[in-house]
């Protein structure tokens, strides 16, 4: 590895720590899933520090509720509601089509679905490969001129930053059914392929768009209780140590607002200025995964370039982007 990026913040600093003294005025991000958990505490510390924050979501209650309590702390334009349904192209196009050419500064792909029953996209792909990798794909690559267009008018770099999650450590790609049609589902495992996807996914955005202005990077935000464990008897999360006999969580776990901290780092931090293809973690960029230490670091298999690319080319197929 390279000299190691790291940063003044760790695992617990909260988001608004991150952005204490940053100036977003005149910038402009979209945050898709930032109705709830860390997605709306990201939105909150980027309108705080005075960036206009579009919450890309699918409900639009939650959105409403999300912008209200966003807006009373914003310092700026502060947030809006933009609906988004990440297993749904044709609501993604929607999305892109009524953005149009307006300059983007920021990117959060914060938006998942984890460990979910056996299901379908609208458009037919495994649900949690479909909307936490392909949804995502074909957002950024259709708001990919807007993104450029921010940075033009910035002169600085715009970011696009994909959520990815230890889980990636479950699984690599499965080239030959990644959408589960012929094998048997195991949700764990189609978890890890999704976030293996999202990571994948930053690299090879950065290598296709940082001469034109674009940075990616790929963000693992640490254990957090939202509503991400919706489809998580709480049982199973007594079997996997989450939880304590007792119903409280266990010590190691992030609140929201601290679990948004590296997502806020990846999208302002001065020392990832014109940086990508990086997987980053407690506000900083990942060591490399051991057994040691099995709930961090990073797998060769997620930063693969040559998997990237053929991600790529099989991503751009599915959604129609050919």
């Amino acid at each position: 590895m390279a000299e190691r990026i790291t940063s003044p913040f760790g695992m617990f600093t909260p988001a608004r720590e991150v952005v204490a003294g940053v100036d977003l005025a005149g910038r402009t991000a979209i945050v898709t899933g930032a109705a709830t958990g860390i997605g709306i505490e990201t939105a909150r510390a980027l309108a705080e520090a005075g960036a206009e924050v579009v919450i890309a979501a699918r409900k639009p209650d939650l959105g409403a509720a999300a912008v209200a309590s966003i807006s009373e702390t914003a310092k700026g334009p502060g947030a809006r509601f933009e609906m988004l349904d990440l297993s749904d192209l044709a609501s993604i196009r929607a999305f892109a089509d009524r953005w149009g050419g307006r300059p983007l500064h920021v990117l959060i792909n914060n938006a998942a679905v984890m460990a979910c029953p056996l299901d379908r996209t609208r458009d037919g792909f495994e649900m949690q490969f479909g909307t936490n990798h392909l949804g995502h794909f074909l957002l950024g690559n259709l708001l990919a001129p807007a993104l450029e267009a921010g940075a033009r008018e910035a002169g600085r770099p715009s970011r696009l930053v994909s959520l990815s999650s230890i889980g990636h450590r479950r699984s690599d790609i499965n080239w030959d059914d990644p959408n589960y049609r012929t094998r048997a589902y195991e949700k764990w495992e189609s978890y890890g392929q999704a976030k293996t996807a999202n990571a994948l996914f930053a690299v090879g955005f950065h290598q296709r768009f940082k001469d034109r202005g674009v940075a990616a990077n790929a963000v693992m935000p640490g254990g957090i209780m939202t509503p991400l464990q919706r489809h998580l008897p709480i049982e199973e999360q007594k079997a996997l140590g989450w939880i304590k006999e007792d119903g409280s969580i266990r010590e190691g776990f992030k609140t929201p607002e601290q679990g948004a901290s590296t997502s806020v780092w990846a999208a302002v931090g001065p020392e990832l200025e014109g940086v990508g293809g990086l997987y980053l973690e407690d506000c900083a960029q990942a060591e490399p995964w051991t057994q040691d230490l099995p709930w961090k670091g990073v797998l060769p298999h997620a930063l693969d370039p040559g998997s990237a690319d053929r991600l790529w080319a099989y991503s751009e197929e599915a959604v129609g982007l050919r």
